[in-house]
């Protein structure tokens, strides 16, 4: 057969055991042809020849936990603290950004970063953000555990001194009973995502430009495909219009398999009745295809995390009402993920799969756990003999020191226990949890797996929890595709898989541990396709699209770690080569769903 592309003089890591490394790739109707050296690979008189100019080619990168189609509502409405380097700067682009945002519309920090990536190492003032912004309504969103407003935000929001606190939540009062503009999540986050919904949302046109942007931008960090988990104020299907309109048109970067997420606690059980009827596994193509149910099965098994807080106890109506849900799915053949953050949590779930088990047989379906952070052995012997799976992400790199304040460093060096998960055998998928406590920057991901430190540079693991580059590498790529039952078609670049890879800017396997997430992609291909080019590769990128609207905190400093500003005090990483890319490329509380979402 004769390639439609070709790329050559490549240091390429196929992650295919019958021949691992090569300097050249053959691609036919996207779909990798060979591999091999530069000799091996010939073209035809109308095949495409990219030089990769000894540049490393990884496979495409799979987040088995994602919230792509959420997030890609309001990726282009939201600024980005991710990856900037202090609070100051941080505070800078707040203060542009708010004198760019016409009135009526809000400025949001949504949530993944860390007050450990600031050199300052600490978190912004109430009145700092008054500062920056007097006029302009401001929402800061801080792991699961807070949400900062000013005083035009809490105008906007109609908070006084009258409004009650609400179920699950606190708001921070002075002496005289007025809001500060601290909310608390506790014991829960509803506060935190009932005030965020009550800000503006873009309209539906402007809502598939910011998913092709944000899917642009999970292409230029070199993610190819994702499973995206769900989430509250996320209903099936028609918070899916967006991304169904995307793919419908041919315009989709990213491969999705989505799993439903249930919206109505004490009405699980009828939210999945309805979607059976509507779809099931496997419904769609190799872009948009259903995966099953979750990462919220039912609501009194969601043992949200937050490591300032007391680990919450889970409600006793837990084990009747997810048997239910889970009995009626396995009955079905629905695979599905449930959310697991504690072993006390754990140890219930497991205890309702087992039960099931015996019923209807679930080792087939593909099902698994999301986060264990601190899963114990016992219950890993329990996934593995259930035939479970475990994604993991890194949560834990925003909220390690938390954690250790808490518990103890000697509990966090296995939080979560990545090497005994893989001694037993079971399959684990990396990913991220992005947008609201994790950031979706896979190779910082990439990089906690690997050094086994916090953003904050605090050191969690040994040696003995930590990952090889390449072992790390395989959790992102043929570990992930087993989450949605693509393991023929994803994961390595061997002959027959799809033509999903990522070219990088610098070499991942002999930077430094520690500048492993200043990674990014210079040439990302999906299905043999260039979606995203930069630098070297700049000519073979993909037409340019508008930001929308004008005043996007997008157009003005791009998405992670701030790439089309020039502006930063403190430079974001030393001795790099990055590529910035285009700037257009690329009752009181009863209002909206009464969930906290993930």
């Amino acid at each position: 057969m004769i390639p439609d592309l070709i790329l050559r003089n490549g240091k390429i890591t196929t992650l295919d055991p019958a021949k691992p490394e090569a300097t050249a790739l053959a691609i036919k109707d996207g779909r990798i042809l060979a591999t091999g050296s530069d000799a091996d690979i010939t073209p035809g008189p109308l095949t495409k020849v990219i030089d990769l100019q000894g540049h490393r080619v990884i496979p495409g990168l799979n987040d088995s936990h994602l919230h792509l189609i959420r997030g890609g509502l309001n990726y282009n409405m939201e600024l980005r603290w991710d990856g900037v380097p202090s609070l100051a700067d941080a505070l800078r682009m707040l203060r542009i950004q708010a004198h760019a945002t016409p009135p009526g519309q809000w400025v949001r920090v949504v949530g993944s970063w860390s007050e450990f990536q600031f050199i300052e190492r600490r978190m912004p003032t109430l009145e700092e953000l008054n500062e920056a912004a007097p006029d302009t309504p401001v929402f800061i969103l801080h792991l699961y555990c807070r949400a900062l407003l000013n005083r035009a935000a809490l105008r906007a929001c109609g908070y006084t001194k009258d409004t009650p606190d609400p179920p699950g939540g606190e708001i921070q009062r002075d002496k005289q009973g007025n809001p500060t503009g601290l909310l608390i999540a506790r014991p829960n986050a509803m506060i935190l995502y009932a005030t965020l919904a009550k800000g503006p949302k873009l309209p539906p046109e402007q809502q598939v430009n910011s998913t092709r942007h944000f899917m642009r931008e999970l292409n230029r960090l070199g993610v190819t495909s994702c499973i995206d988990a769900g989430g509250g104020f996320q209903n099936y299907p028609d918070d899916y219009e967006v991304v169904r309109q995307l793919h419908d048109r041919g315009e989709m970067t990213v491969r999705i398999a989505y799993n439903l997420f249930t919206q109505k606690p004490k009405q699980e059980k009828d939210d999945f009745a309805k979607w059976m009827k509507m779809t099931k596994p496997g419904d769609g193509d190799s872009f948009l295809r259903m995966n099953g149910a979750g990462e919220m099965l039912v609501f009194s098994a969601a043992d949200f995390e937050d490591f300032l807080e007391p680990r919450p106890d889970l409600a006793p109506t837990l084990e009747t009402e997810l048997e239910e849900v889970v009995l009626a799915l396995a009955s079905n053949n629905w695979p599905f993920r449930l959310h697991a953050t504690y072993d006390e949590s754990i140890t219930r779930f497991l205890d309702v799969f087992e039960r099931v088990n015996k019923a209807v047989p679930i080792g087939g379906l593909h099902w698994f756990l999301d986060h264990c952070e601190t899963i114990s052995d016992r219950n890993l012997d329990r996934v593995a003999a259930l035939g479970g799976g475990i994604a993991i992400q890194h949560r834990m790199a925003f909220q390690g020191e938390y954690f250790v304040d808490r518990y103890g460093a000697k509990a966090a060096e296995r939080t979560p226990p990545v090497r005994g998960m893989l001694a037993r055998g079971i399959p684990v998928g990396a990913g991220t949890d992005a947008t609201r406590v994790a950031n979706y920057n896979p190779f910082n991901s990439l990089c906690w797996l690997v050094t086994g430190s916090t953003l904050g540079g605090l050191q969690l693991y040994k040696d003995d929890n930590r990952l090889s580059r390449e072992e790390a590498l395989r959790r992102y790529t043929v570990g992930s595709a087993w989450f949605s039952r693509e393991e023929s078609v994803k994961g390595s670049l061997a002959p027959g898989q799809f033509a999903d890879l990522v070219v990088t800017n610098e070499d991942y396997f002999t930077v430094p541990e520690a500048r492993i997430r200043d990674l990014h992609s210079v040439l990302t291909l999906v299905d043999g396709r260039p979606v995203y080019a930069a630098g070297p590769f700049r000519e073979h990128d993909a037409p340019a699209i508008p930001i929308l609207p004008d005043w996007s905190p997008v157009k003005r400093f791009g998405g992670y770690g701030a790439p089309l500003w020039n502006g930063f005090s403190t430079a974001p990483s030393a001795n790099k080569k990055s590529y910035a890319p285009s700037p257009e490329s690329h009752p009181f509380w009863g209002s909206g769903c009464d969930c906290f979402a993930f």
